[in-house]
Order: C-alpha cells, then sequence, then structure tokens
C-alpha cells in the first residue's frame, strides 16, 4: 500500500533522519536529493536507509582526492558523497568516478548544474543526441501538485519519532 506524500515532506523527513544520524552538514541537501529521487520514481528513501544501516559513521565522509584515473570513492555511498561531488566537479570539470554506491544521488546535482552523467541510469534514457529539456521536469512538476507514492512501512520508518 502507498500514500501520497508532498515533496517537501518526503524531503523535511529525509533531512530529519539524516540529522538524527549524525549527519546534519548534508541533511538539507540530501533531504532534497532524496524527494527528488522519489518524485522521479528512484529508490531514494529505500537507498538512504540502506546507506545508514551499512556505514558506520566514522566512514561516511573520506577524504576525496582525485588521482590519475579519476576518483576512487571506495564504495562509500553517494548519500554521504553527492554534494562533495558536485562541488568538485564544479570546481575542477570531469571526474572519472571508480567504486560508486548509491550514484543515483548524483542525478538530482547532475541535472541542478545541468552537466551530464556518463552512464546511463534509466532504461528510458535513449543514448546520444541532443538533450534539449530537463527529462525529470514533467515528473518532478507533478510531484510538487500531486505528492508522491511512497510505501507507508517506508514512510513509517522516515517519520519515527528520533
Amino acid at each position: 500500500m502507498t500514500i501520497k506524500i508532498s515533496f517537501d515532506d518526503v524531503a523535511a523527513s529525509a533531512a530529519r533522519v539524516l540529522r538524527h544520524n549524525g549527519e546534519a552538514d548534508i541533511a538539507d541537501e540530501m533531504g532534497w536529493a532524496c524527494a527528488w529521487l522519489e518524485a522521479c520514481s528512484y529508490p531514494g528513501l529505500t537507498l538512504l536507509f540502506e546507506a545508514l544501516d551499512t556505514t558506520p559513521a566514522e566512514a561516511r565522509h573520506p577524504v576525496l582526492e582525485p588521482d590519475v584515473l579519476g576518483l576512487d570513492l571506495r564504495d562509500i555511498s553517494c548519500v554521504f558523497l553527492a554534494p562533495r561531488i558536485a562541488r568538485l566537479v564544479e570546481e575542477r570539470g570531469r571526474l572519472f568516478l571508480r567504486n560508486v554506491r548509491h550514484g543515483l544521488y548524483l542525478v538530482p546535482f547532475s541535472i541542478k548544474a545541468n552537466i551530464g552523467i556518463g552512464c546511463p541510469v534509466d532504461p528510458s534514457f535513449a543514448l546520444g543526441g541532443e538533450r534539449t529539456k530537463n527529462p525529470y521536469e514533467e515528473k518532478l512538476a507533478l510531484a510538487r501538485t500531486d505528492g508522491i507514492a511512497i510505501a507507508e512501512p517506508l514512510w513509517a520508518r522516515a517519520t519515527a519519532q528520533h
């Protein structure tokens, strides 16, 4: 069973979960990214909980130093790294990423910055050609007006009293 939740409520709940788990510095950005993913039919909340459940707090914020091959993310979830990676790309330009976990969390930042992402992330993506509009614009607008369908157990966990 699913329930309709507003975009802003999904973002706020995800941010609250992150703050409760010691991630206040990224809570607002990643709460927005989680809602963005859910609005576009990606499993934002599921990936968020998986990242929190499987990544020790002390491993969540490694030093990010590009090398000659690009940037090794060491299988640390992009739930914790996406804003920093987006800033690195803005500063340095293109980066090749290795050992990426939960890479979908990079997509909202890529679209927001209007930069390409070098792998297909959606089976409905056509390869090649020129993109003339944001492929997620309609989904995001619909989510803002109609809400986002969230599975009840997932929403219960997202809104559990902390």
